[in-house]
C-alpha cells in the first residue's frame, strides 16, 4: 500500500531545523559537501558513536531531506541535498541579513552625516 503525507510547509522547516540542531549531523552534512559517502564511512567518521546511532543521525537528515539515500546492492550511499538548507537562507536569512545591512548603512550615514 501507497501512503502520500503531505506535510505542511512548517513542517518541513521543523524538521530541517530540527535536523540543524545536532552538532554530529551538522558534521555529517559538512562530510557530505565535497562527495557522497557510504554509510559505513561515515560510521568511520564517529568512532565514538555506535553504527546504530549514527544511523539514526542519517534517518533524522533524511527525514528533513537533508541527505538523500541511494542504495547499490549492499551499499547504501548518502548525498547532500542543499535545497532545504537554502530555502531556510532564502526565508528567514537573507531578508534578515539585508534589512540589518540596510540599517547598518543608514546608522553609517547619520554618523558620518
Amino acid at each position: 500500500m501507497l501512503y502520500i503525507y503531505h506535510m505542511s510547509i512548517t513542517e518541513k522547516y521543523d524538521n530541517v531545523f530540527k535536523a540543524l540542531a545536532s552538532p554530529i549531523r551538522r558534521q555529517i552534512l559538512d562530510d557530505l559537501r565535497d562527495q557522497p559517502l557510504m554509510t559505513g564511512v561515515l560510521c568511520e567518521h564517529f568512532p565514538e558513536l555506535s553504527r546504530y546511532a549514527v544511523m539514526q543521525h542519517l534517518s533524522v537528515l533524511e527525514e528533513a531531506d537533508l541527505v538523500i539515500v541511494e542504495r547499490k546492492g549492499r551499499e547504501r550511499w548518502n548525498y547532500l541535498n542543499p535545497l532545504p538548507i537554502h530555502q531556510i537562507h532564502e526565508r528567514w536569512i537573507g531578508p534578515h541579513a539585508k534589512r540589518a545591512v540596510a540599517l547598518l548603512d543608514r546608522l553609517k550615514v547619520d554618523i558620518e552625516g
